[in-house]
C-alpha cells in the first residue's frame, strides 16, 4: 500500500514537471518578439491592447517580452513625401506649381510623443505641415528667381520644412548628422518637448523637382519682364548720352589745357631763348673787350688810333664774307673775290 501512494505521488510529481517542461517549452519561444532592422516598436498587451510607452525597442533585434505581448512597430528607416505640380504663391503674388520630395526619420527618443499626438496616423499632419512650411517660403521669392536663384531657393525650402518638422531644438547627439544642431538651436535643457520640437523627426535630405509656370502666368510675366527691360534700356541710354556729353567736355576742357600750356612753355622757350641770347652777348662782349684789354696791354699798345685801327681789321676778319689781303704798293685793305 506505501508503496502504490509512493508510486502515485512519483507519478504525480513527474506529471507536474513534464508539464512545467512542456509550458516551458511552449511559452518561452512565444515570449519572443522580433523587430526587423528597419521598425521600431512599443511593447504592448495582446489581450487587453495596452500600449506602454516607456521603453522604444530597436531598430531590430529579438526581445523577450512575453507570451501575451507583441509590438506596435513604426518604420525606422525613411519616409519619402513627394509633391507633385504643388500649387504655391510667389512674392509677385503669381501662382506656379513645383514638384518637391524630402525625407524624414522619426526620433527614437521622442517616438512617445508621436504615439500619444497621433498614434500610427502621422504621416497625414506632417505632410500636412511640410505643405504649409513650403508655401509660406516661396512667397518670400520673386518668380524669375526660381529659374535664376534655384539653388539658393532649394536650400531655403529645405530649411523651412527641416524647422516646421523638426523644431528648434538642439539634438543630443550634435555629430549624429549635418543639421543635428543648426546655429541658433535651443538647448535641451531648455526645450519644451511638447512645444518646441515641432512634429518630432528629422527632415535630412530635400529635393526641388520641376518649376511649372501656367502660359497665362508666364506671360503676364514675360511682359513685367519686358517692360522692366525696355525701362532700364532707356535709362541705359540717357545714361550714355549724359556719360557721352560729359566725356566730350572733359576731352575739351583736357585740350583747351594743353593748347593752354602748349602756347605757355612756347612763350617760355622764347623767353628763355632771348634771354639766353642777350646774355651770351653780354658775355661775349665782356670777354672781347677784357681780352683786348690783355692784348693792348702784352703788346704794348697805347694809342687809341692804333687800338681802333687793330679792332676794325679784327672785325673785318670776323666777317665770311670778306678775305683780307696787304697791297703794298697802294697800302690799302680790300675785298678779294668779293662781289
Amino acid at each position: 500500500m506505501a508503496e502504490s501512494n509512493n508510486q502515485c505521488i512519483i507519478f504525480v510529481i513527474a506529471g507536474v514537471v513534464g508539464i512545467g517542461i512542456l509550458l516551458t517549452v511552449i511559452l518561452v519561444p512565444m515570449s519572443f518578439s522580433g523587430l526587423e532592422y528597419y521598425e521600431y516598436g512599443f511593447k504592448r498587451q495582446q489581450s487587453t491592447g495596452t500600449v506602454k510607452t516607456d521603453k522604444v525597442y530597436g531598430a531590430g533585434g529579438k526581445y523577450m517580452i512575453g507570451p501575451d505581448y507583441g509590438f506596435k512597430k513604426f518604420k525606422a528607416s525613411a519616409h519619402f513625401i513627394s509633391f507633385s505640380s504643388l500649387q504655391v504663391y510667389t512674392w509677385n503674388k503669381l501662382e506656379i506649381e513645383i514638384d518637391a520630395t524630402f525625407q524624414y526619420f522619426l526620433r527614437k527618443d521622442d517616438l512617445p510623443y508621436i504615439h500619444k499626438f497621433y498614434d500610427v496616423n502621422y504621416e497625414t499632419t506632417i505632410r500636412t505641415s511640410a505643405i504649409s512650411a513650403i508655401k509660406l517660403e516661396t512667397a518670400k521669392w520673386k518668380t524669375d528667381q526660381f529659374v535664376s536663384d534655384r539653388k539658393d531657393l532649394e536650400t531655403a525650402l529645405f530649411k523651412a520644412v527641416r524647422n516646421k518638422l523638426g523644431g528648434s531644438c538642439c539634438q543630443k547627439d550634435c555629430e549624429s548628422w549635418k543639421y543635428a544642431c543648426p546655429a541658433g538651436c535651443t538647448s535641451l535643457d531648455q526645450c519644451n518637448n511638447e512645444k518646441d520640437k515641432g512634429l518630432w523627426v528629422d527632415v535630412k535630405y530635400f529635393q526641388l523637382g520641376a518649376v511649372h509656370i501656367p502660359e497665362e502666368v508666364e506671360g503676364r510675366h514675360l511682359e513685367k519682364l519686358v517692360t522692366k527691360e525696355e525701362t532700364e534700356r532707356g535709362q541705359y541710354f540717357q545714361d550714355a548720352s549724359v556719360l557721352r556729353k560729359n566725356t566730350e567736355a572733359i576731352v575739351r576742357d583736357i585740350k583747351n589745357q594743353a593748347a593752354e600750356l602748349r602756347e605757355k612753355a612756347r612763350a617760355e622757350s622764347l623767353q628763355l631763348e632771348t634771354i639766353s641770347k642777350a646774355n651770351y652777348t653780354v658775355i661775349v662782349e665782356k670777354a672781347r673787350s677784357k681780352g683786348l684789354k690783355d692784348l693792348y696791354t702784352h703788346l704794348g699798345i697805347t694809342d687809341q688810333k692804333t687800338k681802333s685801327s687793330f679792332d676794325y681789321l679784327r672785325t673785318l676778319r670776323g666777317l665770311d664774307h670778306v678775305h683780307l689781303t696787304v697791297d703794298f704798293q697802294q697800302r690799302i685793305v680790300g675785298g678779294y673775290g668779293g662781289k
